[in-house]
């Protein structure tokens, strides 16, 4: 993938060939026999006020890379170039700690579990304006307004700052989670399943405050799913994981109508169609086997023992993310030839 950063002033994040490998050790001396590729090359980038859906099967890196973006973890390899409010431009995977505390105001992180994310012995005060009190923004009476600002712009009554998390529904811990994502008014907001653990009711509700928040605020969204109707109703562009690798990037209209790799293909074929015409129109991939193991992938592409169009260059060739036209990325030795079947597209 190009340099787009450089090129394009409204991208604000591009990863280029981002790694995490995972040592493993055996034996009680803790040998080193090998490593878990997480994440295996990843090349991605997202443009000032969008919002890039990252899917794939559960295991395939999607949270991994998510967390390396935000420097949670310290990437094995790769470039994390990121460009701040001024227009710089700036590696993150280089910065240590300390050079990292001015980029952490500005990317945040919603987590998928609002029951485990929230510390259950802390007040939505403390919660909430905790990130305001460790970076020296707001203390005492301004503190409290400020996060009572934050609570009723969520939907959350500011008289609740003095409860504790147990006193909320899953929806209303999300939106503190939310709240607490915002009080440093960030630019890049990492979304890691924020409606996953929800019932199916109040997903709706959540989605659309987020979509609020982003308008609003200009927020630039890194939305995590593995619920590909969400991700087709709120995301701009979407990126597909299949084993640490990212096989498929595209806009959402061009991905879900006429997808270009065959693993893309058979999640769209999993995407539920409310009219029974549609679901008519044919059936659920079913792909062979298992997902590979990232701490022993198979040669060539890692999808090709899976795949239903493979053949004998796709088990000694590694494909790589190329663009096929209109910023449609894909790494499939023969994209252009296939026609394959979309969301509401004829098989």
């Amino acid at each position: 993938m190009p340099d787009l950063i450089s090129q394009d002033k409204k991208v604000i994040l591009q990863v280029q060939s981002l790694k995490m490998y995972f040592p493993i050790q055996s034996g009680l001396l803790r040998h080193l026999t090998g490593y878990v590729r997480a994440v295996d090359g990843v090349d991605l980038f997202i443009r000032k006020g969008n919002t890039l859906g990252l899917v794939g099967e559960s295991g395939c890196g999607k949270t991994t890379t998510s967390r390396c973006i935000v420097r949670a973890y310290r990437p094995t390899s790769g470039r994390i170039l990121y460009r701040n409010g001024k227009g710089e431009i700036t590696d993150l995977s280089t910065l240590n700690r300390k050079e990292l505390l001015p980029f952490w105001q500005q990317m945040r992180m919603i987590f998928q579990d609002p029951y485990s994310s929230l510390n259950p012995r802390m007040t939505l005060l403390d919660i909430v304006g905790e990130p305001l009190k460790t970076n020296k923004i707001a203390r005492g009476k301004e503190l409290e307004d400020r996060v009572a600002e934050l609570l009723q712009r969520v939907g959350l009554r500011p008289e609740y700052m003095r409860r504790y998390p147990h006193a909320f529904s899953g929806g209303e811990r999300q939106r503190i989670g939310i709240a607490r994502a915002l009080a440093l008014s960030p630019r890049l907001v990492v979304c890691d399943e924020p409606v996953s653990a929800l019932d199916v009711s109040v997903r709706a509700q959540i989605l659309n405050l987020l979509q609020d928040l982003q308008s609003e605020f200009g927020l630039t969204y890194l939305f995590i799913a593995h619920d590909l109707s969400v991700v087709q109703y709120i995301c701009d562009r979407v990126a597909v994981m299949y084993v640490g690798k990212l096989v498929e990037l595209a806009d959402t209209q061009s991905l879900y109508m006429n997808p270009k790799h065959p693993y893309t293909e058979a999640l769209m074929s999993a995407v539920p169609r409310p009219d029974p015409r549609l679901r008519a129109r044919g059936k659920r991939i079913m792909l062979k086997g298992e997902v590979a193991d990232p701490a022993h992938p198979p040669s060539g592409c890692y999808f090709h023992p899976r795949c239903n169009y493979a053949r004998q260059r796709c088990s000694v060739e590694a494909p790589v993310l190329r663009d096929i036209g209109g910023e449609h990325y894909v790494a499939c030795h023969f994209a252009e030839e296939f026609q394959l079947r979309g969301v509401d597209s004829p098989p």
